[in-house]
């Protein structure tokens, strides 16, 4: 399909993906998705209400004692026919993609879907190590050992910056370990969430394992993770809706994952590649239009490179092309609607008053006007104490501040409420060494910001939450741990009664 993929007609049966089928919302509510580049509609649907919730969990209820029950190859031979149908459809997802998003199809091409495919290889993989821990005599003539086993129905969420990854880190650990799920997409980005469960169900999927509602937070949202059959939630978004989310999950001792918020610091020191720091900065800083929570979002660069730094971001970020989605020559796309510009755009006119746009600062006009298009930009001269160095923008801002020693570089890194992603910037070994120690993190690049790789972990420390997407160590998330005692010999059997209840 291609170019040619036709939204209207491949979800002409609704937004909802409930037991191997599409269906129409429940609420009486209807949503449009919006082409962010053009302020066109895209498609429109009915929004899942509570019965929508409770039909998708309760189809996740009855196929998991089945899937759970399959054996670790027949789960991973199912998710590597599931990886060759999503990058048979590449092209496809990579148009959707951009469509809802904004974001530029080389992004979405080379970076989104490829992503999404090596994810679904490796937690195909993954499959086949669910695995506990040896058996071995700890009491006596008992034999112990411990068996990971999968949780259940998963209730996880969806932010709308990357829909089909996030789709994709949501799911993929979870049915790998033999759960089954809801998710509950964006409402403004839902298409590739749709799109990923269908191709699950043309892999041979189970009807029923992966599930998907298309609804408000408040009402869908919230009656997911509260609902008694979920038994776990895995929430990405703002630290913001994070703590609510945790709120009503606690109320029925949910286990969660969350990954929230993100300002990470990107943090030169006077031995760094300049030339090699300020592309990595503005590229860092404007991937995605900013709208990533690893960006570097603050950068602080030691003040022997300051002036240079600033100057030279400030040129490159003035070549970077504003345009079309779906021409190959964009560099930055629209953000993902006019009412996220307008946020970002009050942060900057808020910081003029106790900063300087060095360049950028406002949205284009002509033939991007009609688009949620904002131009890169970079901010200096603020304190380490304002808004715009502190709160999360979510856009393409980049804040620079100097700093003069190495204690201070760092300090300043970590004084923020987050702890998602970091960079440091040196030719030195031993003070990059100690600013991936020191910096409090999930992840520190080394000269270099943003990639990411199926095989690490990706989660945050601090109010940017707990738990990780990729790697192993989401896999095991997704499991619950039992420990399994055999007594060898009636005769220890009957000496532990004597010793508790004694002779009788």
């Amino acid at each position: 399909m291609g170019n040619g993929i036709q939204v209207r007609d491949r979800f002409a049966d609704g937004a909802q993906y409930i037991g191997g089928k599409l269906r129409s919302g429940t609420s009486g509510r209807h949503h449009d998705v919006v082409n962010p580049a053009t302020g066109e509609t895209v498609y429109s649907y009915e929004l899942a209400g509570t019965a929508d919730v409770d039909a998708a969990v309760a189809a996740a209820r009855e196929a998991f004692p089945g899937w759970s029950g399959a054996t670790p190859a027949e789960r991973s031979e199912a998710m590597h026919r599931f990886a060759a149908v999503l990058a048979e459809q590449a092209d496809d997802f990579a148009y959707v993609e951009s469509l809802q998003c904004g974001k530029p199809i080389k992004l979405s091409t080379e970076f989104d879907v490829p992503g999404t495919v090596d994810n679904t290889s490796f937690f195909a993989g993954a499959a086949r190590h669910l695995e506990g821990k040896s058996a071995a005599e700890y009491d006596g003539d008992h034999t112990s050992y411990v068996r990971r086993e999968a949780i259940g129905v998963v209730g996880s969420i969806a932010p709308w910056n990357y829909p089909l990854q996030m789709a994709a880190w949501k799911i993929l650990p979870a049915v790998a370990a033999g759960n089954t799920i809801v998710l509950k997409p964006a409402e403004i980005t839902p298409l590739t969430s749709l799109m990923f469960a269908q191709a699950a169900t043309e892999a041979g999927i189970p009807d029923g394992v992966i599930n998907i509602v298309t609804g408000a937070g408040k009402d869908a949202g919230e009656h997911l993770v509260g609902h008694p059959d979920v038994v776990m939630t895995s929430f990405t978004g703002s630290t913001a809706v994070g703590k609510r989310v945790a709120e009503i999950a606690t109320s029925t001792v949910k286990r969660l994952h969350l990954e929230l918020g993100g300002k990470a610091p990107f943090v030169v020191f006077d031995d760094a590649d300049l030339e090699a720091a300020v592309n990595g900065a503005v590229a860092g800083a404007l991937i995605n239009t900013g709208q990533d929570c690893t960006a570097a979002t603050r950068a602080y660069v030691q003040r022997p490179l300051y002036d240079a730094f600033v100057q030279g971001v400030a040129a490159l970020m003035e070549t970077v092309r504003l345009g079309d989605p779906f021409d190959q020559a964009t560099d930055l796309g629209p953000l993902i609607s006019h009412a996220q510009r307008d946020r970002v755009a009050g942060f900057v006119e808020r910081a003029r008053a106790y900063a300087t746009v060095v360049t950028g600062g406002e949205a284009p006009g002509g033939e991007l006007a009609a688009g949620a298009y904002y131009r890169p930009t970079l901010v200096a001269g603020a304190a380490q104490d304002s808004e715009i160095v502190q709160s999360e923008i979510f856009g393409p801002v980049l804040v620079v501040l100097p700093f003069d020693t190495e204690d201070e570089g760092i300090r300043l890194a970590n004084d923020t409420p987050y702890g998602l992603a970091a960079s440091a910037w040196s030719r030195d070994l031993y003070r990059a060494n100690r600013a991936t120690r020191e910096i409090k993190a999930g992840c520190v690049w080394v000269n270099d910001h943003i990639p990411i790789i199926s095989e690490m972990p990706h989660g945050g420390y601090k109010a940017s939450g707990f738990g990780k997407d990729m790697s192993s160590y989401s896999f095991e998330e997704y499991t619950q741990v039992k420990h399994v005692m055999y007594d060898n010999t009636a005769v220890a059997r009957k000496d532990w009664h004597r010793t508790i209840f004694g002779d009788r």
